[in-house]
């Protein structure tokens, strides 16, 4: 609120926001808490005690029915840890959503899917800044799972039998650097290309836009020269 000029105190904001239906804050830190500024904004009169009662009511009873007040013996979900979380279950379910989640916008020639039982004796080439990089694969205020639970494009592939080449073109999505040879001389000898482009957090994220929908840096020429 402060940043759009709605309000040009913290104590405004507070005003604002538990007049509007806020109770809960995502806070700048506890030196920077806006609802910190709430008792002087009680004592002003700018806001009643029934209204704080209110607003904080639906707090207390969310966290009441999630067990945070209740001994850990008593809540189950105290013991749970990352062989729960990241249990075989866990990550077949997270396997079965991005199976589920591809979008499949053109699909000439049937050219998809790619069976697994085709790919022995294919040649294979995954080009391109998201093919083989961990880091760029989550999205903002994603947690990110043990190195040996993530699968990017290359070693997914590589674990269904294909021959596999691998060439970045670019270290990263902002793809400022590019490197033609790489990409032409594995799409060139390959049967099937992947091409894994986007933009990822270092593009765009919370208070981070692009000014445009093209692909960032040299993207469109890596997959130009992928088509080529």
């Amino acid at each position: 609120m402060l940043g759009h000029h709605y309000t040009h105190t913290f104590l405004e904001t507070a005003v604002a926001s538990v007049n509007a239906g806020c109770n809960l804050e995502l806070s700048y830190g506890t030196r920077n808490n806006v609802f910190m500024h709430l008792p002087q904004a009680l004592a002003m009169g700018n806001i009643t005690l029934q209204m704080l009662r209110d607003r904080v009511r639906p707090l207390f009873y969310t966290r009441m029915r999630l067990g945070e007040f209740d001994p850990p013996d008593l809540n189950p979900y105290s013991a749970l840890d990352l062989s729960v979380v990241q249990s075989p279950e866990h990550r077949n379910l997270s396997l079965e959503a991005a199976v589920k989640s591809f979008v499949l916008l053109k699909n000439t020639r049937g050219t998809l899917p790619l069976r697994a039982r085709d790919l022995p004796g294919q040649r294979l080439a995954v080009v391109g800044p998201f093919a083989d990089n961990p880091r760029v694969l989550f999205g903002d205020y994603a947690p990110v799972p043990e190195p040996r639970y993530i699968y990017t494009p290359r070693r997914g592939l590589e674990t269904l039998g294909a021959n596999v080449s691998f060439a970045a073109g670019c270290g990263e999505p902002r793809c400022q650097r590019y490197s033609r040879a790489q990409v032409v001389g594995a799409a060139g000898a390959a049967d099937v290309v992947v091409v894994c482009l986007g933009t990822g957090v270092d593009v765009e994220t919370e208070a981070k836009d692009r000014s445009d929908l093209s692909l960032p840096g040299h993207q469109l020429e890596l997959l130009q020269d992928a088509v080529q």
